[in-house]
């Protein structure tokens, strides 16, 4: 317990989009890490309406984890909950310390305004600049009182987008460990990863284009042709992409439907646990900026003792590689990554779970965190 504890906020996307259980781990390391280590700590998401989807979703994740009396979800613009009151957090926001707002989801201004020290924290380097750059997109960084990034790279000379001139404060992804114990049995014997082929729309900048996945798979193509192991990726992809469909199934990727295997928390986790390794996909946006963004889903993978080979966004001049955890910018790095993993598994597992506990755990991680914005 800390001789002081905070009251902190987190605001994230848990139901939104529910199905994503991804997505929900992203805010929940944050959350779950900082309870842990002794802070009182309170969930919000704002959305556009509450539907019954998202209210089921939300309780089930708010119950499951303990946050049920000190969650909501929050009607934008208005005062209107599923979960605790409204006053309730209006109450606690003007004894809070602290405010983690994810990609700056929380705009409302009655709760922003009570909290002192408000951190924009962005999970989407070099989009979220470029669209306030170049789109003059809102991104509410004016906000917040600090900003930190996942892009391990941004404001360095080798990321060449602007930072909206801001000074970006540099953080890996939290795991809180005692969640993601080792994985015992491989039920997906094969390179698995979770996502979404397009996320959001491309930005021009300076001549080039900073694109989706979608992009950078296309480079990938003719990966499982090269080696001996499967790929399974559980990619969210329309029906009506019939031309990268056909291309995925013709050169042997085996695509499984994310909502099946990883729709919840507890699924995603199953999941990561159940594959043999991760094959990490980037969108081309965080490839192209070398913003060193680095995924919090390959942590997790890591911190489940599973190898990873991540494509390079930067990230490799930051972390350590070459036991557990590989770059790669070419279909022929990825190939000898692979076979190194093939070639002593058991060593490489070791290593994916001792980098998660060096690098990665949240109680390290949030407490540097917690440091750098005070």
């Amino acid at each position: 317990m800390p001789e002081d504890p905070l009251r902190v906020f987190v605001a994230g996307m848990l139901a939104g989009d529910p199905g994503q259980g991804g997505a929900t781990w992203a805010v929940l390391q944050y959350a779950l890490g900082l309870r842990r280590l002794g802070h009182d700590v309170w969930l919000v998401e704002p959305v556009d309406a509450v539907t019954p989807e998202r209210a089921a979703y939300f309780g089930g994740v708010t119950r499951a984890f303990g946050f049920v009396e000190r969650a909501a979800l929050l009607v934008e613009a208005t005062q209107e909950t599923a979960g605790v009151s409204y006053g309730s957090l209006r109450a606690a926001s003007a004894g809070a310390d602290l405010l983690l707002n994810l990609s700056g989801i929380l705009r409302d201004e009655s709760l922003l305004e009570a909290i002192p020290v408000r951190v924009y924290v962005d999970l989407d380097p070099a989009f979220n600049q470029l669209w306030h750059e170049v789109e003059g997109i809102d991104r509410g960084f004016d906000a917040h009182t600090r900003h930190v990034t996942v892009g391990l790279a941004l404001g360095q000379e080798d990321c060449p987008v602007p930072t909206a001139g801001l000074e970006w404060i540099p953080t890996v992804p939290p795991v809180v460990l005692a969640h993601w114990p080792v994985g015992t049995s491989v039920v997906h014997d094969g390179f698995t990863t979770v996502g979404n082929w397009r996320g959001y729309g491309s930005v021009a900048y300076d001549g080039l284009r900073y694109g989706q996945r979608a992009h950078s798979f296309r480079e990938l193509l003719e990966l499982p042709a090269l080696c001996e192991e499967r790929f399974l990726p559980a990619l969210a992809i329309d029906a009506g992409e019939e031309r990268d469909l056909a291309a995925l199934d013709g050169h042997g990727w085996n695509l499984l439907d994310p909502g099946s295997v990883a729709g919840d928390p507890g699924a995603y986790r199953r999941f990561v646990r159940g594959s043999k390794a991760e094959l990490g996909v980037a969108k081309s946006g965080y490839v192209l900026s070398r913003c060193g963004w680095f995924s919090d889903r390959s942590a997790c993978y890591l911190a489940a003792g599973r190898p990873v080979v991540a494509q390079d966004t930067g990230w490799s001049r930051r972390l350590p590689t070459g036991d557990g955890l590989f770059a790669y910018s070419t279909v022929d790095d990825a190939l000898v990554a692979i076979e190194t993993i093939r070639t002593d598994y058991r060593r490489h597992r070791r290593g994916a779970r001792e980098l998660a506990e060096e690098v990665f755990d949240s109680d390290r991680v949030l407490t540097q965190l917690l440091e750098a914005v005070a």
